[in-house]
């Protein structure tokens, strides 16, 4: 009776809210029917990404192909396993993510979700662990929170069977911002930049890394090769939009 009482209670708390605040789009800030939902037009307009694309890094393809490497993965194998990642990063997607990660429009995570299990949802069946990609302290204040970490843990609410544990990289270079930089150039930057916590033992497991835009990848492969050297037996990546060439 309890549990109907909170139920029922949550959902009449939640349509006063929806009377006085009512929920808008985290990109458009059109009015929406639920908190989280994007505007239908605007979806529309969103790139996702869907095969065929790179068995590596997920970089989609113009051509009809299936368990090919792109030739920047035949040239520079990743470290890590396979990425897949929802999105194009381009200017309709950079809208939404640069709203959910500098201007407090978190809600957007719970819009985000869908997008990511369809993305990742072979590499979610070969998963023991999601962590996200880790803020150095002084970023993570000055931000007031990882989006890496609330895209992971929305994520793993979906999955009971898969254990979050967001704390297991801690990054202890505080990196410049890789924005403007060359492939070259990020590498260097965030080389050393990560330790594992050594409270958790993940030896023998397989573990997903949750990171928000993938551009050259190199911030995914150094946290890869940190979990590689703890003792993870396999390192894949989901992400929620990545660059892609012309």
């Amino acid at each position: 009776m309890s549990l109907h009482v909170t139920k029922h209670t949550k959902i009449i708390c939640d349509k006063i809210a929806d009377f006085l605040l009512p929920p808008l789009c985290p990109a458009t800030g059109e009015p929406v029917d639920k908190l989280g939902m994007v505007d239908p037009q605007y979806w529309s307009s969103l790139n996702f990404i869907n095969a065929p694309y790179c068995e590596r890094c997920g970089t989609p393809f113009e051509f009809e192909a299936s368990h090919l490497s792109c030739g920047h993965c035949i040239d520079n194998p990743p470290t890590y396993n396979q990425n897949r990642s929802a999105l194009a990063y381009d200017d309709t997607s950079r809208e939404i993510i640069l709203r959910f990660k500098h201007g407090d429009q978190t809600h957007a995570v719970k819009a985000f979700i869908p997008w990511l299990k369809q993305a990742g949802h072979e590499l979610l069946k070969n998963t023991n662990i999601i962590t996200p990609v880790p803020l150095h302290t002084m970023r993570l204040i000055k931000r007031r929170y990882n989006q890496s970490d609330l895209i992971g843990r929305e994520l793993s609410k979906h999955y009971p069977d898969i254990n979050y544990i967001p704390v297991i990289l801690t990054r202890v270079k505080n990196t410049i911002p890789q924005g403007h930089k060359k492939a070259k150039d990020r590498k260097t930057n965030v080389s050393r930049a990560f330790k594992t916590n050594p409270k958790h033992n993940i030896e023998g497991k397989k573990i997903l890394l949750i990171d928000d835009v993938y551009t050259t990848g190199a911030t995914l492969n150094e946290c890869a090769k940190t979990l590689y050297n703890a003792g993870a037996s396999e390192v894949n990546c989901l992400t929620l939009a990545r660059t892609v060439k012309d």
